[in-house]
């Protein structure tokens, strides 16, 4: 039997820190202390050289349940559907009327950080309700 791994979520941006720093809001995570050395994330980056400055930023889960995010600068900005998305379980356990409640509820609050919801799709005979929506750099993740 092969051993678990963890895992960790990397994000392509354009803007690392402030992608990371939208994902800590939506799911509880914080970003890490400075390096060694450092007082703030703003002074490490201005002790590297201009081309590396602001290039990544991560977050972390404090209970150290779920999977670090990783988030780094590429040149290309994002032109197709992601083939892999999150599915942030904010309706966990919730049917109907009260699930649908939950998930436009925080739609709402992560439209005022910034999101975009896409679309909500409402529970048929297969499927509870879930939310389409698009992070700050146009990611799709689901709330499900």
């Amino acid at each position: 039997m092969s051993s678990i791994r963890e895992i960790q979520v990397t994000f392509d941006c354009a803007d690392p820190e402030r992608v990371a720093r939208f994902w800590c809001e939506v799911l509880g995570y914080v970003a890490p202390p400075p390096p060694d050395g450092f007082a703030s994330w703003e002074a490490y980056n201005l002790s590297l050289p201009a081309e590396e400055r602001g290039a990544w930023f991560a977050c972390k889960d404090p209970s150290g349940a779920g999977p670090r995010m990783y988030f780094q600068r590429v040149p290309e900005g994002k032109v197709a559907k992601n083939r892999v998305h999150l599915d942030v379980r904010v309706g966990t356990g919730l049917v109907g009327e009260e699930r649908l409640a939950a998930l436009k509820g925080e739609c709402d609050r992560l439209v005022a950080l910034g999101a975009v919801c896409d679309q909500i799709l409402l529970a048929d005979e297969e499927n509870e309700s879930c939310i389409n929506m698009r992070d700050i750099e146009g990611n799709e993740f689901c709330l499900d």
